[in-house]
């Protein structure tokens, strides 16, 4: 059965009574296959059930080769231990249909940069196609202070934010009026194989700030995942209370939307600037203080140049289900150790995780199992 399964990671999807028969056709081929038994059909349907979990092997096909691309073993991210230490960039189509210029309702493309040390996003671009000037022009804006606009409320301003505005003053006299975004500057950049990261102006723009480009193995979006969620997550936050929004497929998009009221690419900007600051930045994390938090203890070792020590951390325990040799812990995910065992309910394991997370640092868990 693990050899059919295994079968299935290039070739079309197909259903569970394919596998099942090719695992028979599989096993009649081995030569002592006259001296074992074949289980029923039902037994060989509920041993597909299990042992094909979290492979996509009846599901869809881009899934289970993205799945088969993995390295094989646990493995986990590099630890982002300051500000800009390590930023992924993306680019996406935004589900939103914009008015253009010409009058014509098109969808525009969404830009943009995470940081893994503070899950910010310093910024991002709408664009009608991406260019390298538009990743250069992000590169910009994400080591700019974001200045407030006519219209936006006094509470997004960077001096009534928990940022240490104060002290961050005397380095830029700019941040007096600027929003409360953090600001940013890159050390190292990973990004896919696309035009418009490999191209010569986005790789002179970097060289001219100093920054390092990492660019990912071909066809392994999971080594930039968190952008990849980053910009999923705005289909769900914000484009979908936006005038125009189309849904994810063809089969989700209403009708008529050409014709109904839609916003212009420069409002459309503007509005995504403001839920950056408002809605996305000050998000509460699965610690017990926000990501924003985590940002101030940053930037007071960075600013005042002292080595705080560490304190006591925080120690939570939850039930989650297994998924993949991955376990979700609201927003973040911990590695399962290969010989670990849990009992099972309809394929789906369950262990005891706990998470320990120092106040300070932030970004170092140790996951302890349990029996239940």
């Amino acid at each position: 059965m693990q050899r059919a399964i295994a079968e299935t990671a290039e070739a079309s999807s197909k259903t569970i009574g394919f596998v099942v028969w090719r695992a028979t056709q599989i096993l009649a081929a081995r030569e002592d296959a006259a001296d074992i038994e074949v289980p029923s059909q039902r037994t060989l349907y509920r041993l597909f059930d299990t042992m094909a979990i979290g492979t996509h092997a009846t599901g869809s096909a881009t899934a289970r080769r993205s799945v088969t691309a993995r390295p094989a073993g646990p493995f986990g991210e590099v630890p982002a231990c300051a500000p800009g230490e390590w930023m992924q960039i993306d680019s996406t189509p935004l589900d939103v249909l914009v008015r253009l210029d010409e009058g014509i309702a098109e969808k525009v493309e969404l830009t943009g940069m995470v940081d893994l040390a503070t899950r910010s996003l310093p910024a991002a671009v709408l664009r009608p196609t991406t260019k390298a000037a538009d990743a250069s022009a992000l590169l910009a804006r994400s080591v700019t202070p974001e200045l407030m606009r006519p219209g936006w409320s006094e509470a997004l301003r960077m001096s009534r934010s928990a940022l240490p505005h104060r002290r961050l003053l005397g380095l830029d006299e700019r941040l007096e009026h600027a929003a409360a975004r953090p600001v940013i500057v890159p050390d190292t950049i990973v990004c896919d194989h696309g035009k418009v990261f490999i191209s010569n102006n986005f790789r002179a723009s970097c060289r001219y700030l100093g920054i390092s480009l990492q660019p990912t193995h071909k066809a392994s979006p999971f080594e930039k995942g968190t952008i990849e969620k980053t910009l999923g997550s705005v289909a769900t936050l914000f484009s979908q209370f936006v005038a125009g929004y189309t849904g994810r497929s063809v089969d989700r998009r209403g009708g008529g939307l050409e014709n109904g009221l839609l916003w212009s690419l420069p409002e459309l900007q503007s509005l995504l600037d403001e839920w950056i600051v408002d809605g996305f930045t000050d998000r509460r994390s699965s610690d017990t203080d926000s990501e924003l938090r985590r940002f101030i203890d940053y930037m007071s070792v960075t600013v005042s140049h002292y080595c705080l020590r560490s304190s006591v951390g925080v120690v939570r325990v939850s039930w989650q289900h297994r998924s993949n040799r991955r376990f979700p812990l609201e927003l973040r995910s911990q590695d399962l150790p290969r010989r670990t065992r849990a009992p099972t309910t309809k394929g789906r394991g369950q262990l005891r995780l706990r998470w320990i997370t120092s106040s300070v640092t932030g970004m170092r868990h140790r996951l302890l199992l349990q029996a239940p």
